[in-house]
């Protein structure tokens, strides 16, 4: 079969590997699509947030379709499409899907079926592997308390998580107001159902004040990790408001106010990841029929991924760069 392996850092190759074998207590997944996500970029420069070590196959945003059944396993059947969690335990210790251990850029790979999630038939394969994603974005709403219709949310930074998090904020009824440099991903956000595509070239702050009659948002989700970004989050958001940093920003120092955390009785939470959000995130996709597609600029098939990595670089060109297998 094929896969998609970095056999060192900067150094992704397409192998030919044998068909993996299932324990009692697996499932064999037939892979359908996998986003290729910043991370990744992060795990073929030979850096990640916990221990990695080559070679490794990449990939943790898929979907894909049960073949095999291991005969322990109980609940799962072949032809069920499914979507798996990243970070997941073994009895060794916890690991994450695609980096500390193989991902899913490949034609077919065994998991524990305790990882898994199954799909409703109203969400198909290329929304689907989208989820991991949107889990993300949605924990980043739900962690500083969620959202409704009475509420203005300023997402800063129109990247997959960016956007993700919009999207969240949308369904659950507020007025979204996303801001973002690259032309591209504030279409998208209007795309999605934001009310506001912010260039912030322009100041985004005076903007965003003014797109909100002086106040400034309820709830602001910084979703870039960039310096611009994280200057701003608190100019963006209302006294007494809420603010939830998902982009991540580590072994850098940047200049901020935080004296506006006092000045304005603000809530600020940070998050990363989706622990426990995972059906509930389903569940959303499902009722709300949110398209989540236009965020998926381009696909490639698997024997082509390394021509989609080196595409996925030029954030210009692109948002979510997807492979099929």
């Amino acid at each position: 079969m094929r896969a998609l392996v970095f056999e060192t850092p900067d150094k992704p190759v397409i192998v030919d590997r044998p068909m993996p074998g299932i324990g009692n207590g697996e499932v064999l997944i037939k892979t359908r699509t996998v986003g290729i996500c910043h991370s990744d970029y992060e795990l073929l420069a030979g850096r990640y947030i916990i221990p990695i070590s080559y070679p490794v196959t990449p990939g943790h945003e898929w979907c894909g379709e049960i073949v095999e059944v291991g005969r322990g396993v109980k609940g799962w059947s072949v032809g069920d499409r499914v979507v798996g969690e990243c970070v997941v335990r073994t009895p060794e210790r916890l690991h994450h899907f695609g980096f500390s251990m193989d991902g899913a850029d490949r034609e077919y790979f065994s998991v524990n079926p305790d990882w898994l999630h199954k799909l409703p038939e109203g969400i198909d394969d290329k929304r689907a592997s989208l989820i991991e994603p949107f889990t993300c974005g949605f924990y980043a709403v739900l962690r500083s308390g969620g959202t409704n219709a009475s509420e203005t949310v300023v997402i800063s930074g129109g990247g997959t998580i960016g956007l993700v998090s919009a999207a969240a904020a949308i369904g659950m009824g507020a007025r979204v107001i996303v801001v973002d440099p690259i032309a591209r991903r504030r279409e998208v956000a209007l795309r999605l159902g934001a009310t506001e595509a912010v260039d912030p070239a322009q100041d985004a702050v005076a903007q965003v004040l003014e797109l909100t009659g002086g106040k400034g948002a309820d709830l602001v989700v910084e979703a870039s990790g960039h310096d611009a970004s994280l200057a701003n989050t608190f100019e963006f958001a209302r006294e007494d408001g809420r603010v939830s940093m998902v982009g991540i920003n580590i072994g850098r120092k940047i200049p901020v106010e935080l004296g506006k955390i006092q000045i304005k009785n603000l809530t600020v939470r940070g998050c990363i990841g989706s622990p426990g959000v995972w059906p509930a995130a389903i569940r959303f996709l499902e009722r709300t029929g949110i398209d989540l597609t236009p965020i998926q600029t381009h696909t490639f098939g698997l024997d082509e991924a390394v021509a989609a990595f080196e595409l996925g670089k030029d954030a210009s060109q692109c948002i979510k760069v997807t492979l099929t297998a």
